[in-house]
């Protein structure tokens, strides 16, 4: 097992949280963001009581705020299910939401070194931002939710509850619980987006309600003289702009050939800041249309395909061992005295 941090605390306990208001509202499932500026600290007391069955606080770097807090991990779960899964899913879609985020916050803090923290921030072991899980907290929530907070607080509230103390496992370990919005109709074996192959992480179908959403086939357009400046390349006046030379099992493209570069699907995705890496595209004019299928790099449980199976009956322990291969749903106390070792 690696060797813990020393920054690791105790949670409360309590109802009752001090949460500071960020000034940028970041929305689920888009890149826009909405400003509301709040100058003063308020304290907020929640309306449904969230079980706080893990006694360990999560020091969480506030970006709009510039300020590390330290909030419980039940409370945290339920600040990234609001905020990565719409409160409008089934309650079962909801529950793997919340398995596969307090999962990844235990296994994270279980584990040396930190990975995406801003430069010169020292202490927090994750962000507020899609670096690690987006998390909101009440006072953001109430702005984005508006007339239907309670509701919705309620709901996910509930669902956080109802898995309360659960983490997923494989061979005795916290898995990496990598979630993403849409599939293609597949999800991708972790190695063929990042270099790290994990035997849970396997590309499995979904085909179960990826389609509702409304990122599932999108296009836009880019000029010729933006595609060549981002890539590097030169098409010139060819009507010809690349050849795609491999997909991956999840049917993704692995590799394109441009000219004399041949370049990774993720590589076209990431320049180019597409939604997926299933992508073709043609040229019109001095422009180049892209038609992507899918959003999200695609590894580990899609939340439209946990939502389908969701519709379809499934409960959250089929859908979690759909998405994760080979895994336990384990609790999370034999972990809680590794986690409070260095108070």
């Amino acid at each position: 097992m690696k060797p813990l941090k020393p920054m690791i605390i105790l949670g409360s306990t309590l109802f009752v949280i001090t949460l500071i208001v960020p000034s940028i509202l970041v929305a689920p499932f888009t890149e826009e963001t909405k400003g509301s500026l709040v100058e003063d600290l308020q304290p907020q007391v929640l309306t449904t009581a969230v079980e706080n069955t893990i006694p360990v606080s999560v020091p969480v770097y506030r970006t709009a705020k510039k300020v590390i807090e330290e909030i419980p991990i039940e409370q945290y779960v339920v600040g990234v299910v609001a905020s990565e899964m719409p409160a409008e899913f089934e309650e079962e879609a909801l529950k793997a939401q919340a398995l596969a985020a307090r999962t990844y916050i235990v296994e994270q803090l279980l584990s040396e070194g930190t990975i995406g923290i801003p430069k010169g921030v020292e202490g927090a072991e994750v962000t507020d931002t899609v670096n690690h899980q987006v998390y909101k907290d009440l006072a953001d929530l109430k702005a984005h939710w508006k007339g239907d907070y309670d509701w919705k607080l309620e709901k996910i509230t509930k669902a956080v509850n109802d898995t309360a103390g659960q983490i997923l496992t494989y061979e005795g370990s916290p898995i990496s619980a990598m979630f993403f919005s849409t599939s293609n109709g597949f999800t991708e074996n972790s190695e063929d987006y990042w270099t790290n192959e994990f035997p849970y992480l396997r590309s499995v179908e979904s085909k179960h309600g990826d389609e509702q959403s409304p990122k599932y086939i999108t296009s836009t357009s880019i000029s010729v003289s933006q595609f060549e400046k981002l890539l590097g390349v030169r098409i010139g006046n060819s009507s010809e702009i690349g050849t795609i030379t491999a997909r991956t099992e999840g049917n993704r493209v692995a590799s394109v050939k441009i000219g004399d570069k041949t370049f990774s699907g993720r590589r076209i995705r990431e320049d180019l800041g597409l939604y997926s890496s299933d992508f073709s595209w043609e040229r019109k004019g001095d422009q180049i249309i892209i038609t992507t299928k899918g959003y999200g790099h695609g590894v580990g449980m899609s939340q439209y395909g946990a939502n389908g199976l969701a519709q379809q009956g499934r409960t959250y322990e089929e859908i979690v061992r759909h998405y994760y291969q080979g895994i336990e749903i384990t609790p999370v106390t034999p972990f809680l005295d590794k986690l409070t070792a260095f108070k």
